[in-house]
């Protein structure tokens, strides 16, 4: 077993954890091997080793192929520690089935003389373009580290005189395969000399990349959530068929907003939703490559509606993004949900996602309150709520709209909290949503 270790080091952290102590729901079959081992998280480890391949999957965010986890596993079996059981666990079982039909789709693609290997090369095949990406990734931010000294060596007033200071260190980030990172240096272009305070808002970018580079440099020491914030940021991806293995979340979804996303280089839309009975928000996105909605039916979703769905959390820190399971009935017309609290419970909650999640900017909002045109000594927009706390309207031209509606009266808003502020998308006039 200890010969499937990648490095000293592995095999000395499996030893440690091939005791029945931090394991619970362990069990085999004559094919498999699973487990939940206790870790550093608030959860346990999800830990399968299918036996025939060797494959192994572990939801722990190591890079090393196994990880220790699932070769204390391997120990732990091979010591008898682990009973026989009819079936795998819920989660191992989603994994052993998609490598089952992945092998018989290879085995369709063989020739005659074929022996049914292609499915074994393929998985090698993946390991090794994993293995390759992390270290363009690391490779990349590294650089970018260096890139972020001398921006601060040189002064922030440089980045005034150079038009768009950020484009090159961008592009080694697609190079790099940090699509993430890329478009957040993108985006610091339009920073320098942009308004007062334009050295602190640079500066406070500077600052989370740095934090996102040294983070990733630590990833196997994180927290699971923690963890994979971490590689979404960077641009690393989950693949729909990996979301939807896991837990669902069943509830009616009021639809809140929808936002369209023309900023990028694919048209998208947010859909913000939140659970009538779990009280739950849920963030779906969805993108149109070449006109056609990769999601039709999300894409079809509009403020106003309740929709009984299962819906399936990306990993991450706070589990906000979903996809739409099965649904249990079409979307039917409702009124206004009840807010979830006033200002106050507003920036709470977003002061707790980003405990959770550093470089969080966009946080579902859910408010009763009375929109405020600028004047009486404001220059801007408000919405203030009962309790006398007001919060800025981000400008757009649909604000007046707004303030048709509720005709200076309270109203329910929903749209997306921001540092700049509030953006309002859907306001509720008897009982209908007007989207803004």
């Amino acid at each position: 077993m200890l010969a499937l270790a990648p490095d000293e080091s592995s095999r000395r952290a499996a030893r440690g954890l091939a005791r029945p102590e931090p394991w619970s729901g362990t069990g085999a079959t004559g094919e498999a091997v699973w487990g939940l081992c206790a870790g550093s998280g608030k959860n346990p480890y999800q830990t399968a080793v299918d036996l025939t391949g060797p494959a192994y999957k572990c939801s722990c965010p190591s890079r090393k192929f196994p990880c220790k986890h699932a070769l204390a596993l391997l120990l732990l079996w091979s010591g008898g520690f682990v009973a026989g059981e009819s079936a795998p666990a819920d989660y191992a079982k989603a994994w052993l089935d998609g490598r089952r039909e992945k092998a018989e789709r290879a085995d369709g693609d063989a020739d005659a003389g074929g022996n049914g290997s292609a499915g074994v090369k393929d998985a090698a095949a993946a390991a090794k373009r994993a293995a390759e990406r992390d270290r363009r990734v690391a490779g990349g931010l590294a650089e970018l580290t260096e890139w972020l000294r001398d921006q601060v060596r040189a002064g922030l007033a440089a980045a005034a005189s150079q038009p768009g200071h950020a484009a090159a260190v961008a592009a080694r980030m697609v190079d790099a395969q940090a699509k993430g990172v890329a478009g957040t240096l993108r985006g610091l272009s339009d920073i320098p000399a942009s308004g007062d305070g334009w050295p602190g808002r640079l500066l406070s970018e500077y600052g989370l990349l740095h934090l996102l580079a040294r983070a990733y440099e630590g990833l196997d020491a994180l927290p699971p959530g923690m963890a994979a914030t971490v590689r979404s940021r960077i641009g690393y991806t989950t693949s729909r068929r990996e979301v939807l293995t896991a837990p669902a979340v069943t509830d009616h979804w009021h639809v809140l907003a929808v936002r369209d996303l023309t900023d990028g280089d694919v048209p998208g839309r947010r859909i913000w939703l939140r659970g009538a009975g779990t009280g739950r928000h849920a963030m779906l996105l969805t993108f149109a490559g070449n006109g056609v909605w990769q999601d039709p039916d999300t894409a079809r979703l509009r403020p106003g509606t309740l929709l009984h769905a299962d819906m399936h959390f990306y990993p991450g820190q706070p589990p906000l993004r979903a996809l739409t399971g099965t649904r249990h009935g079409a979307p039917e017309r409702t009124g206004p949900p009840a807010p979830d609290g006033g200002i106050d419970a507003l920036l709470a909650g977003y002061a707790a996602g980003l405990q959770q999640d550093p470089w969080l900017t966009t946080w579902p909002a859910l408010l009763a309150g009375t929109p405020v045109p600028p004047g009486g000594g404001r220059a801007t927009w408000h919405l203030a709520d009962g309790s006398g706390e007001a919060v800025p309207i981000r400008e757009q031209e649909s604000l007046w709209t707004l303030l048709a509606v509720s005709g200076g009266h309270p109203v329910t808003v929903a749209g997306e909290w921001q540092p700049g502020g509030l953006l309002p998308l859907t306001v509720w006039l008897d009982g209908q949503a007007v989207p803004l």
